[in-house]
């Protein structure tokens, strides 16, 4: 006998005391510090790594976002704080969630799944104040996300340069320098413990909101 629509439910229970209904969320269910520690705890490549700790999606995140700003500033275009905030956030729905799906698996958990991450993700981009994305820049971010990719795939996980084109399928060369040790310091590409990638998340978050106003 199925189960009752409103019998539905996958609570979560934040460290901050809320909850968060995963297939009926509300921009109300979490607060920064929550969604800071979930991306923390939360891994890139399967949670795989070729050091002693996994590269966590928060870390990621701050890549993406430094890369972006890097992409622009190169030609001579300044990433605004709404859009840079938009790029910290790009996978803000993964912490709420607790899981990183590595991009092939995701056919395969079908349409329930989508639909689960789309709301997650509509619930941020409400909470935050986050314009959609326009084709264009959407475009810009993706580029950005697989230079993050394909530098993690050499940098943190082990993979050839060639084995990401040719095995992965990522066909942007990996960075050679890491964009965050010139702002964090410590070993390049090395991944942070989850405390510390949970602070340096919120921190940029709450910088982000308070330019933004």
């Amino acid at each position: 006998m199925a189960r009752d629509h409103q019998e539905q439910r996958a609570w979560v229970r934040m460290p901050s005391g809320r909850r968060l209904d995963l297939l009926d969320p509300t921009p109300f269910d979490w607060d920064d510090s929550d969604l800071a520690l979930g991306l923390a705890r939360t891994y890139r490549w399967g949670g795989h790594s070729a050091w002693p700790l996994p590269l966590s999606v928060a870390q990621h995140s701050l890549t993406v976002m430094h890369v972006r700003a890097a992409a622009g500033a190169a030609a001579g275009l300044s990433l605004s704080p709404i859009f840079a905030l938009r790029e910290l956030l790009h996978d803000a729905e993964e912490g709420l969630l607790g899981f990183d799906c590595i991009s092939p698996l995701k056919p395969f958990l079908g349409e329930a799944f989508k639909t689960l991450t789309v709301k997650l993700e509509a619930a941020v981009f409400l909470r935050y104040g986050l314009p959609r994305w326009t084709q264009k820049e959407h475009a810009a971010h993706k580029l950005a996300d697989r230079l993050a990719a394909a530098s993690e795939a050499v940098h943190v996980t082990g993979w050839s340069a060639q084995e990401v084109q040719q095995t992965l399928k990522i066909k942007v060369p990996p960075l050679s320098e890491d964009p965050l040790q010139s702002i964090y310091g410590g070993t390049a590409w090395e991944p942070w413990p989850p405390a510390l990638a949970a602070e340096r998340f919120l921190a940029e978050l709450e910088r982000l909101k308070l330019v933004c106003g």
